[in-house]
């Protein structure tokens, strides 16, 4: 690897910007219009809007009068886990909220539900949803309104959920269901339709777009919701006030079309990096323990812990090697802590400390593999001379 030279492996946290999306944000910047103004120049802004409007309804499979957009998955997540999300004529508010266990921190500290009011799914070892244990308890809370909130994709270590399995049990004891979409959009297929949600929630960043803009994407006309989360003028069909970021949305959009594009060839070659990588792994550490490796996972996503090496001590390695990697989800302030996915698949705290996330994305090469598995080889046979002398 030459001098200055890095290999970036830290996809889940956020894309590398395409190309193709900042030149339409540069473009977006030079528009003078306010997209609420009825002049030309309001008009030409309130055209970008809607044609990313249309680009990111296709990824997600729905409508697109249908998406809202917000400052990012965080604020769409906050925004619709509100006990007054409800079906058109149902009245008064939810009064409990159901949500995955290994759901990420803006679900399971950002609903606007009272504490009391809200239970953890449990998941099994690998990560999966408790369906039997979802069904017991909305029947045994039936007659009440209930939100549930269960991701698509968990963001470190990349199990799948079925969410139109989920759906369905929800749906049967008529409850609404929120899907956290964020890192499965432009790695799965989305179809708004086929999975069943009444709301999904998705985030520019993780697509290849600019930081700062989110969705949330209902699944029909009959979902609404009184408490807004920003209040002020009417845009974005009242749900979301505030001038637009119109060349964020502008870059959301081209993100979109482009993940919609790729999905045809890109997981595959994906899935190809991350079984070399985990191949490489397994090879060089045979102890290494690959999370959630029995369930269907992300294309691109592989979360594992060497026992003995604390994330701490490999993160730091890995950078002075010159290979950023992660010890999961990047929304904890630059902190390595204990994931609480893994807590909750039942994994034991000493290896949980060693977890770390290998995520792979549009930049990303068979060299990024080998450079990886260079630097691992090194941590992995310091780690093994040190076992050897201390025996």
């Amino acid at each position: 690897m030459g001098a200055g030279e890095r290999t970036y492996l830290d996809y889940n946290a956020t894309v590398p910007i395409r190309p193709e999306a900042a030149d339409a944000v540069a473009r977006a910047l030079a528009l003078p219009g306010n997209a609420s103004s009825v002049h030309a120049e309001g008009r030409a802004a309130r055209g970008a809007i809607e044609t990313a409007r249309e680009h990111v309804a296709a990824l997600a499979g729905a409508q697109a009068k249908h998406v809202v957009f917000t400052s990012g998955g965080t604020e769409a997540n906050n925004a619709v886990l509100s006990p007054s999300l409800r079906r058109a004529g149902e009245a008064g508010a939810a009064s409990l909220l159901l949500v995955g266990a290994t759901e990420h921190v803006s679900v399971l500290e950002g609903h606007r539900f009272a504490p009391e009011a809200v239970q953890r799914i449990p998941v099994d070892r690998v990560g999966l949803i408790d369906l039997a244990w979802l069904d017991a308890e909305l029947a045994r809370h039936e007659g009440r309104r209930v939100l549930v909130s269960v991701q698509i994709a968990n963001n470190e270590t990349g199990v799948l959920q079925p969410i139109a399995e989920v759906a369905r049990i929800v749906h049967a004891h008529g409850g609404l269901l929120h899907a956290d979409a964020v890192q499965a959009a432009g790695k799965v297929p989305l179809d708004s339709a086929a999975l069943g949600a009444d709301v999904l929630t998705l985030s520019t960043h993780k697509l290849g777009g600019p930081k700062g803009v989110g969705a949330a994407v209902f699944a029909s006309d009959r979902i609404e919701m009184s408490d807004r989360l920003i209040r002020g003028g009417g845009q974005e069909r009242g749900f979301r006030a505030g001038t637009e970021n119109v060349a964020g949305i502008v870059g959301f959009g081209v993100a979109a079309e482009i993940a919609m594009r790729d999905l045809t060839a890109e997981p595959a070659r994906l899935r190809r990096l991350r079984d070399a990588c985990e191949a490489a792994v397994r090879r060089l550490a045979p102890d290494a323990v690959v999370f959630g490796a029995e369930a269907e996972r992300l294309p691109n996503t592989l979360a594992f812990a060497t026992p003995g090496v604390r994330a701490e001590t490999a993160l730091i390695f890995f950078d002075l090697e010159g290979v950023s990697v992660s010890s999961g989800s990047a929304c904890s302030s630059g902190k390595v802590r204990r994931s609480h996915v893994l807590e909750a698949m039942g994994v034991p705290p000493a290896l949980a400390e060693g977890a770390l996330r290998v995520s792979f994305g549009w930049g990303s090469t068979q060299s990024d593999v080998e450079r990886f598995a260079a630097a691992y080889e090194k941590l992995a046979e310091t780690l093994y001379k040190r076992r050897a002398n201390a025996a």
